[in-house]
C-alpha cells in the first residue's frame, strides 16, 4: 500500500475531524492502525488527547497570539516561627534481601570481531591431549542439527569452513562434553596456573 495524494488528504480530513486511527484505517483500507499513526507522526500532525470534543473546543476557542503573562499570586503571611526546630528524620534502615548477586558475566563478542585468545594445545596436559586425539579419531562427526542432550558438543575445526563438526560421542551425564573432552573442558585452576608459570 502507498500514501497517494488521496489517501493522505482523506487521513488528514478524518484525523482533523477526531476520528480514531482504527477507524482511519478501516476507512482507508489495506492500513493497519500503527501505519495511520506513523503516517500522522511523520506528517506532524496534532496531538489530540481526547477526540472530537477536544478537538472542536481548541478551533471554536483559538488561544491569543499574544498572552498576557499572569500576575504572581499573592505570598502568604510567613508563620510563627516554631519553638524547636523539627528533628531530621531517621534514616531509614536498607531492606534486606535475601537475593544472592549473579556472577559477572564475561561480555558478548559481536560476530565479525576476532575472539580473544585461547587456551593454546600447549596449556593442555598431554595425557589429555593424548586422550582428546584418540577420541576425535572415533569422533562421530555430527553436525549442529544432529546433536541431543546426549551427544558430546565439542566443536572441531573452523565454523567457516565446510570441515566443522561436533564430536558426536556420548557425553558424561550433567556435562555438555564426552569423558576426554570433559577432561580438557574442566581443569582444576591450580593445574591451570602450573603451566602458565
Amino acid at each position: 500500500m502507498s500514501w497517494t495524494d488521496e489517501r493522505v488528504e482523506t487521513l488528514k480530513r478524518m484525523w482533523g475531524e477526531g476520528q480514531s486511527a482504527s477507524q482511519i484505517a478501516k476507512e482507508l483500507g489495506g492500513v493497519t492502525r500503527n501505519a495511520v499513526i506513523g503516517k500522522v507522526h511523520r506528517l506532524g500532525l496534532s496531538n489530540r488527547v481526547g477526540g472530537k470534543e477536544e478537538e472542536e473546543e481548541a478551533t471554536a476557542a483559538p488561544a491569543p497570539v499574544a498572552a498576557a503573562r499572569p500576575e504572581p499570586a499573592p505570598r502568604p503571611e510567613p508563620a510563627a516561627p516554631r519553638a524547636e526546630p523539627p528533628r531530621p528524620a531517621a534514616p531509614a534502615a536498607a531492606p534486606v534481601s535475601n537475593v544472592t548477586p549473579l556472577p559477572v558475566r564475561k561480555a558478548i563478542i559481536p560476530a565479525g570481531q576476532p575472539l580473544p585468545p585461547q587456551p593454546s594445545l600447549n596449556e593442555i596436559s598431554p595425557e589429555a591431549l593424548a586422550s582428546v586425539r584418540e577420541v576425535e579419531k572415533r569422533a562421530k562427526r555430527l553436525t549442529l542439527m544432529e546433536l541431543t542432550e546426549r551427544t558430546c558438543k565439542w566443536p572441531i575445526g573452523d565454523p567457516a569452513t565446510d570441515d566443522f563438526w561436533f564430536c558426536g560421542l556420548p557425553s558424561l551425564p550433567g556435562k555438555p562434553y564426552c569423558e576426554a573432552h570433559v577432561g580438557v573442558a574442566f581443569q582444576p585452576m591450580s593445574a591451570r596456573r602450573d603451566r602458565r608459570r
